[in-house]
């Protein structure tokens, strides 16, 4: 049975539209991620050498900060891994067993690239090791424990994947540790670091991360077994919704009408929502290099700004139209202008950008340059990304379903390389802007020219928006083809 699954899966992936419409485009995504492997394979070799040349012992460093490496796959797996679905209902009256189903099910995540990524680092990693000496049986037994570490979180991740509490205190508690070394309150490596290095050292402690990982997929498995049922997990819950008039929005006409719906989407849908609270992390986001002499005053500056003002304009505009994807057939037979619909997404990203350049102004704290930079690539945000997305949205069709089941494989947070293909440009010009400025000797023509650009986009808005509801319409057939398909 689990030999049919898996000629099911493969038919599926030669049969979609998006294979066959798309294929030029698949190649050019294997190069690129082929190019990523590399980079990983390199900074596996590369680590324990950089490491020796810094005159550190290379195995105690990483496991050092082995605790920080796990926390961050666990908030980056939350976010971005897709869970696999399989169409659990036709097969619920067929004779096939529900193990075989969810263990089908549950071992094709261990397959996903989130999990194939680490091995890319941590092989090459052990076999530097083995080359220089370390202990064969050592190194196995490390890197075993790992690897088991790693699966454990792929399906611990699946049980807490619609747990917003959980997460949520999981990320102040991982904020706080990074915060309490950083500030030399308190140092959790100092109680981590034995654990990861007697992996190394202490042969028997490799059952402790097997244990773990067996414990919770046992728990995984049963969680779904239980619910796999018709009536249960796979049937739609409604819920009582909170009346959220909005009523002073229905000045604006159409427009006002477009935004009351999109608005109260955000605020009651959970795969809305993450959107929300994806473009509150990415506000902080410039910590991580305004903290650092070294990248004040650098282009980076720019780079870590695209984040901080524009994170709910990348994480809403880049699916334009698939929050949509579950009517849009039915919202095409209206009398419905692609303008006022598009102008609508686009005033959201707008305001949504501008909350977020009013947020930021604690990173005067840094320095007035800083916000500056922050201002400047907020109004670039608003002259030149929001059109960008929209355009980039016209071609990303991944159907977003807003009303799946939280249980049993249901559709979750749709993620493709391709939506981080089209969002390299967006990153890319700012930071060839600020060059230009460094260039003339003075960052503040960088930054002049980054609010100039966006100030350009808004004076030519009308006729941007004319070109992209062009490219709308004639994607249109293509978009409700792609979001007919519910595999």
């Amino acid at each position: 049975m689990i030999k049919h699954f898996l000629t099911l899966e493969w038919r599926a992936f030669f049969r979609s539209a998006s294979f066959k419409t798309n294929l030029v485009f698949k190649i050019f995504i294997g190069l690129i991620i082929l190019y990523f492997i590399l980079i990983f394979a390199a900074a596996g070799i590369g680590a324990y050498y950089g490491l020796k040349k810094a005159h550190l012992e290379p195995l105690q460093t990483v496991n050092k900060f082995m605790i920080y490496y796990l926390l961050a796959d666990v908030m980056f797996r939350y976010f971005f891994q897709k869970i696999p679905t399989l169409t659990i209902r036709p097969l619920l009256v067929l004779p096939i067993t529900k193990n075989t189903i969810v263990h089908f099910s549950l071992g094709k995540t261990v397959l996903s690239f989130f999990n194939i990524t680490h091995a890319f680092f941590f092989i090459p990693f052990s076999i530097v090791l083995l080359i220089n000496g370390y202990s064969v049986l050592g190194v196995i037994t490390w890197h075993l424990g790992i690897l088991a570490l790693i699966l454990f979180i792929n399906f611990l991740n699946i049980l807490i994947n619609n747990k917003d509490v959980i997460f949520g205190i999981a990320a102040t508690i991982v904020v706080g540790l990074i915060a309490s070394q950083y500030y030399k309150l308190f140092d959790v490596t100092l109680y981590t670091q034995p654990f990861f290095q007697g992996l190394y050292e202490h042969i028997w402690m490799i059952i402790l991360p097997i244990l773990a990982l067996l414990a919770t997929y046992y728990f995984t498995f049963n969680f779904f077994k239980k619910d796999l049922t018709l009536d249960e997990r796979l049937h739609i819950k409604k819920n009582l919704a909170t009346n959220q008039n909005l009523n002073w929005l229905n000045q604006f006409g159409t427009l006002g009408t477009f935004l009351k719906n999109d608005i109260k989407l955000l605020l009651r849908n959970k795969r809305a929502k993450t959107t929300l609270y994806m473009s509150f992390f990415f506000l902080f986001y410039g910590l991580l290099f305004f903290t650092m002499d070294v990248y004040k005053g650098g282009v980076m500056q720019a780079f870590a700004a695209v984040f901080v003002t524009g994170g709910f304009l990348i994480n809403f505009g880049q699916f334009v139209p698939s929050w949509d994807s579950s009517y849009y057939q039915l919202m095409m037979t209206q009398n419905i202008s692609y303008k006022e619909y598009l102008n609508s997404k686009w005033w959201l990203m707008v305001i949504g950008t501008a909350i977020s350049m009013v947020a930021a102004s604690f990173y005067i704290y840094f320095g007035w340059d800083i916000y500056m930079t922050i201002l400047a690539v907020g109004i670039y945000n608003i002259g030149f990304n929001s059109f960008l997305v929209l355009f980039t949205g016209a071609y990303t069709r991944t159907a977003i379903d807003l009303e799946s089941a939280k249980g049993a494989f249901g559709d979750k947070k749709a993620f493709s390389v391709k939506t981080i293909l089209f969002s390299l440009p967006q990153m890319l010009l700012p930071i060839l802007l600020f060059k230009i400025g460094k260039l003339l000797g003075n960052t503040d023509i960088g930054i002049a020219l980054i609010a100039s650009f966006g100030i350009l986009g808004l004076l030519f808005k009308s006729k941007i928006f004319m070109l992209i509801e062009k490219i709308f319409q004639k994607e249109k057939y293509k978009a409700i083809a792609a979001y007919k398909q519910k595999n």
